[in-house]
Parts: C-alpha cells; sequence; structure tokens
C-alpha cells in the first residue's frame, strides 16, 4: 500500500465552511500582506526600482584662512592654508594644523640626549655603546657618557640633529583662530547604473556665490563652505579643547537619490562625527599629532632646520549613497512574492479549521476524499448500462 501511495495524485478540493472566525482571521491576515505589499515594500522600501549602491565618487578640497602666531623660537609668523594643510593639494582626507611644539634652527652636531629616555641614562663611557641608535630617540650614541657634576648618573651623548626636540606643548592651541577658517568641499558623484551625475555645487552663474555662502540646511544646501569650528562642534567637540591635543572628525555625505523624481530632487546630505577612539585628555592615544621640518642653509652654507611637532583636526569626507529608478523585473517579483505570502493565510486557517477548531472531524472529512478504482468503474457509461441491464431483467 505504501508503495502504490507513491502513484496518488493529490487535487485541491475546494470547501466553502461557513464560520466567522475564520474567515474574519483570513480576511485579516489578507489585510496586512496587502498593507506590507503596499506601504511597507512599495511605498517605504520603493521595490519597484532598481537599485544602483556603486557610487563612483571625486572630491576635492579647499581651505581659506590666516593666523598669526609668535614664538620664542622663530618670532612672528603668518600662517596661510600652504602652512597650516596638509596635503595642500586637497584630497578628500586633509590636516589642519591647530597647535604645534617649534623646534628651531637644529643642526648635524653632537649633543646630550633626552634625559627621559631610559636607553640614554648612563653611569660610565661603555654604556653608550658607540654607532647604537637610543631607543626611541633623536640620534646614534658616541661612546660618550655625560655626567653633570656631583651626580653618579649622566646621559649619552648624541650624533643627531641638535638641539634635541622641544617637548613643552603649548596649553593654549597657538592657532585657536582656526576655527574661522573655511572649508569648501566639492563633490562630483556618479551613478553608472542609470547614468547619472551630479556636484554638490549649486549650478549657478553668480560668481559672487561662493564667495559669500556657508552652508545651510535650508537656505544654503548647495554651499560646499564649512566653518571648520561648525564642523567640529556638529562632531561633538570643543574647538578650543581638541585644538590643542588634535583630534579625527569625519564629515558623511550621503547621496539618497529617487530618479522617478527627477534630477533637482538629488540632494546631499551632511552629517558629521567623531573619529576618535580616545576622547579624554589625559589619555595617551589621545590627539592627533605628526612631525615635520624645513630645511635651510646658513650664510655659511651649513644644513639647518625647524622642526614642527604639529597638533591638528584630521578631516576625512566619505561619500556613500545609492540610487532608484523604477523597474518592472523588481516590481513583478515583489508583487509575485506577496502574492505567495497569501497562501500562507490559506495554510495557517486550514490548520485552524481542521485541527484546532471543534467540529474538525467533519471538516476533514469534508476536504480530503478518496477516489478508488472501482468509484470510476461506477462512474464509466458503460457499467452505467450494464447495470441498468441487470435491474431491467430483475424486473
Amino acid at each position: 500500500m505504501t508503495l502504490q501511495s507513491l502513484f496518488y495524485y493529490k487535487t485541491v478540493k475546494y470547501v466553502v465552511a461557513q464560520n466567522k472566525k475564520v474567515g474574519v482571521l483570513y480576511r485579516i491576515f489578507q489585510l496586512t500582506v496587502i498593507g506590507y505589499l503596499i506601504g511597507w515594500v512599495f511605498v517605504v522600501k520603493k521595490g519597484y526600482q532598481a537599485i544602483d549602491e556603486t557610487i563612483e565618487s571625486s572630491v576635492v578640497t579647499k581651505v581659506k584662512g590666516v593666523a598669526l602666531t609668535n614664538t620664542t623660537g622663530t618670532g612672528a609668523h603668518l600662517w596661510g592654508p600652504e602652512d597650516y594643510v596638509i596635503p595642500q593639494q586637497g584630497e578628500h582626507v586633509l590636516f589642519i594644523t591647530t597647535n604645534f611644539i617649534e623646534t628651531p634652527n637644529q643642526k648635524l652636531d653632537t649633543c646630550s640626549e633626552s634625559p627621559n629616555l631610559l636607553d640614554a641614562v648612563c653611569s660610565k663611557n661603555e654604556d653608550c655603546t658607540q654607532g647604537e641608535a637610543v631607543l626611541t630617540g633623536n640620534g646614534i650614541k658616541t661612546g660618550i657618557c655625560l655626567k653633570k657634576e656631583r651626580n653618579s648618573t649622566g646621559i649619552c651623548e648624541i650624533y643627531g640633529w641638535c638641539p634635541i626636540e622641544n617637548s613643552q606643548r603649548p596649553k593654549v592651541p597657538l592657532l585657536g583662530k582656526a576655527e574661522n577658517f573655511t572649508l569648501y568641499i566639492k563633490n562630483f558623484i556618479r551613478f553608472s547604473k542609470f547614468n547619472f551625475s551630479k556636484s554638490n555645487v549649486l549650478e549657478t552663474n553668480n560668481e559672487t556665490y561662493l564667495k559669500s555662502c556657508l552652508y545651510d540646511t535650508i537656505h544654503h544646501p548647495y554651499c560646499p563652505i564649512f566653518l571648520l569650528g561648525d564642523v567640529v562642534r556638529k562632531a561633538g567637540h570643543n574647538f578650543q579643547d581638541i585644538a590643542v591635543l588634535g583630534g579625527s572628525v569625519g564629515i558623511l555625505i550621503e547621496w539618497r537619490c529617487d530618479l522617478d523624481k527627477g534630477y533637482s530632487k538629488c540632494h546631499p546630505q551632511y552629517s558629521f562625527t567623531s573619529l576618535d577612539t580616545s576622547t579624554t585628555p589625559s589619555s595617551v592615544t589621545a590627539g592627533y599629532n605628526f612631525r615635520y621640518a624645513r630645511y635651510f642653509k646658513n650664510a655659511a652654507g651649513e644644513v639647518h632646520r625647524n622642526l614642527y611637532k604639529v597638533f591638528g583636526i584630521h578631516v576625512d569626507i566619505i561619500v556613500y549613497g545609492t540610487a532608484g529608478k523604477f523597474n518592472i523585473i523588481p516590481t513583478v517579483v515583489n508583487i509575485g512574492s506577496g502574492l505567495a505570502l497569501m497562501g500562507a493565510g490559506v495554510f495557517i486557517c486550514d490548520m485552524v479549521l481542521l485541527y484546532l477548531m471543534k467540529q474538525s472531524t467533519l471538516y476533514r472529512k469534508k476536504k480530503f476524499e478518496k477516489v478508488n478504482r472501482t468509484d470510476i468503474k461506477s462512474e464509466d457509461p458503460k457499467v452505467k448500462l450494464s447495470q441498468q441491464a441487470v435491474l431491467l431483467s430483475d424486473r
């Protein structure tokens, strides 16, 4: 019997069950599926559109503003963008100097290493192996231990850029006025799937527009000029605090383009975030800094340099987004998925009707009916004629 059942075929039999509870349950399920399909899939998620998530982007940046500093090393110095912006050519990642430690007029010579380095502490010349670099130090040991009077310990002499680097950091940012610097961000994007391109700069013939505008969500959404202080504050920092040790902020440009609404409805959305892993000034990982040097020759032709340890705002511009446009294929697929989901309602109602209702046995008998071979033969016209003939003969 089990083997024969493999060759049986089951077909659908429709039974109208006059049960209000199951009927209401089925209609609620249908309305829920229709609401989900229309409201969530098509209205919210725009399931009728083809989506392009591969955005091609180009970013050009430019910083403007000047600041005056007056240090004991080099005196008064006017800082322009060519001084405080690194790299100067303008990319999606840039650094803006807000504070610095200057070690002026260094030259290659012999001098005492920093006393703060354990590898530079000595008590005799043998502790300063000649030709060996000081660990995390400033030069090469000469083999001489420089001792102070009435002191049993000393500091190794090195050959390097002397005098060694100054380590006294200013407690207030020397370029505190940098919060008034302006940051110009020009962003070009393209969605190749739809051959769609756009820029975040307002398309206008007014040559003075970019010279006078500042970004505003409502009044100037297409002005790509930001105050550096505003960027830092919107990222959650106080500018004067972060300017001392430096920090990292991100400018996120999001493009959500519904191309069915037209070119003018595709707008850039800006947001700002802190990219620092540590926000406490006392942490050894707090801040953002690096060193660079400016080399020159004196009147005697000797090479000298000014060493700078600079602190500042590291700006990372991140562009992302998607574009969507009507396409028949995702529309048909989502409608088909909704219709298939309707079938789940039939299955659930069948389970309730056949196994959870009081009269489930009756419903099962009405829904499932087995048709035997003898029943099929009895429906054969020839069989019926022979049966009628038997009945007549019996009379």
